[in-house]
């Protein structure tokens, strides 16, 4: 009998208790990781088409490189605290550990909206120079490859959002912690992705 529901249920009307996978409470629910995991494809995909024009770009007569606003590097430094940040948040889930989660959660997202304001300040930096985006190419592509980069990540503090509201409002800690995982999966991954972008601007 339990096999015959099992074959006949549909998988997306199955709830199941989220938890932590290490510690074998409840059923761990993979649609969000699968869901997570489509999306990151299809940006890496999107970054990837954009580094290659980006490179194919600069070898054209008409690229006169722009001068690199100072701000880039601790605002570098400050994506790179928001994801350890988040990181700690997954392992004091893990530890059921909620104030610990919840030091964590808050940090990472405060320094992530503090990367957000520093990349603007790196704008208002440039334009009070004259480096406007229809000036040159490479004024262009950088206004395009950090505002794309901003916008993916002000979509991640908007599921940041939701997570804290489960945590405030006393969920379980474990799928609290699936959400918090989710959001340090999504930050790794921007983090990485400007680490690149950001050498390839600087160093080239």
């Amino acid at each position: 009998m339990n096999l015959f529901a099992s074959l006949t249920a549909k998988p997306w009307e199955v709830q199941g208790v989220i938890a932590d996978p290490s510690d074998g409470d409840g059923e761990f629910l993979p649609p969000a990781y699968l869901g997570l995991k489509v999306f990151l494809a299809v940006a890496t995909v999107v970054f990837s088409l954009l580094i290659v024009a980006y490179s194919e770009r600069m070898d054209m007569g008409d690229w006169r490189p722009l001068s690199d606003p100072w701000l880039l590097w601790p605002n570098t430094a400050v994506l790179i605290l928001s994801s350890i940040a988040l990181h700690w948040a997954v392992v004091c889930a893990r530890r059921r550990d909620r104030d610990g989660l919840r030091l964590g959660l808050l940090a990472g997202g405060a320094l992530a909206a503090v990367f957000l304001v520093g990349q603007l300040a790196a704008w208002q930096q440039l334009i009070a120079l004259g480096y406007f985006a229809s000036s040159n190419p490479a004024n262009a592509f950088f206004y395009l490859i950090t505002g794309l980069h901003g916008l993916h990540l002000l979509g991640g503090l908007v599921a940041w959002s939701r997570t804290m509201t489960k945590l405030k409002r006393g969920d379980e800690i474990a799928r609290v912690g699936v959400s918090a995982e989710l959001c340090a999966i999504y930050w790794h991954f921007l983090l990485a992705v400007w680490l690149i972008l950001f050498g390839l601007m600087v160093f080239t």
